[in-house]
């Protein structure tokens, strides 16, 4: 068999790329993420790189955060479109963004080949639990109520462009007024809202968990049309406000062009690590519940979210130059 392979190679009719099998792969692959390292988003990727070593080989994350989360996307849409470069695709960069921005370095519905979903995690309306304990706010119900009867009295702070959309979608929805209060990221949003510095914010669940678990945080309810399992108790906003509903996903894609075949051996490997027990453990301690999915199923998810948020930027008048 080595005689027939030198000879193959002599007759230049093999190549170490169709000849070796995925397991015995040498180039490493290389995971963009499009934020910073510690995340929920990064964790996970962390998580599924671990896990598709036996069938992939190395792959290698690299944090490529700026940008609202454009800088890492546009790597990947310009990356060489041979399976080597994947990427995180995810609510704020695939779907906010292309409204958001005025200019954008990539195409959000061309420049990228599905591979698979990877997670969703609801977004929750979180209160500091003395400021809802002074305005006499138990739930979803009190604090529209309390907004109606004191109108601009009541601020919320943001970290984020779908943190952002969903607080102008719950004003206008419920009908109330308050000030939006922007910060630069999630940290120092909810750090302003456990000092009493903001009266609500929207965040995700996988970041406000801890400070929900310790008390210092009141849930009053998520933004999924259903609870979620991993909080039970906690209503959504859905059964106050009929149909609201926005949550974070996010995924895998590699760059338009990349062969199917090559997209299919992604998705197999991911999806399997993906519906591993350790994997779903994994991530319910983040709050996030894996989404393994087919390419096509995450394409007309993208697609589908792209077309939505395109009403909500619109609305809130939210822009970026």
């Amino acid at each position: 068999m080595r005689f027939q392979f030198l000879l193959l190679c002599a007759l230049g009719l093999c190549s170490a790329s169709v000849a070796l099998p995925a397991q015995a792969q040498t180039r490493p692959i290389r995971l963009i993420v499009p934020f910073t390292s510690g995340g929920p988003i990064d964790v996970t990727a962390r998580i599924l790189a671990a896990h598709v070593r036996d069938t992939l080989g190395t792959v290698i994350i690299e944090n490529k955060p700026g940008a609202g989360g454009n800088i890492g996307a546009d790597a990947v849409a310009k990356a060489v479109p041979d399976g080597l470069t994947i990427g995180i695709a995810a609510t704020a960069i695939h779907a906010v963004n292309p409204w958001l921005y005025s200019k954008m370095p990539f195409n959000a519905a061309t420049d990228f080949a599905p591979i698979t979903q990877i997670a969703r995690a609801p977004n929750v309306l979180v209160m500091n639990t003395e400021v809802a304990q002074r305005l006499k706010i138990n739930t979803l119900q009190d604090l529209i109520a309390y907004a109606k009867g004191n109108p601009g009295m009541l601020n919320y702070g943001s970290g984020g462009t779908v943190s952002q959309l969903a607080g102008e979608m719950f004003k206008r929805d419920a009908g109330i007024s308050a000030v939006h209060i922007p910060f630069h990221s999630g940290n120092p949003a909810q750090m302003a809202l456990l000092g009493g510095q903001v009266d609500f914010n929207f965040d995700i669940l996988s970041t406000a968990a801890i400070n929900i678990r310790s008390g210092k945080l009141r849930a009053l309810a998520v933004t999924t049309l259903n609870r979620s399992p991993v909080m039970p108790d906690t209503p959504t906003v859905s059964d106050t406000i009929k149909g609201f509903s926005i949550d974070t996903w996010w995924g895998l894609v590699a760059p338009a062009g990349t062969p199917k075949e090559v997209l299919d051996r992604l998705n197999q490997a991911f999806v399997v690590a993906l519906n591993a027990p350790e994997t779903r453990a994994r991530f319910a301690a983040l709050m996030a519940e894996p989404v393994p999915s087919t390419a096509e199923e995450f394409g007309k998810l993208m697609k589908s979210e792209l077309t939505k948020y395109q009403t909500l930027v619109k609305a809130a008048g939210a822009r970026v130059d």
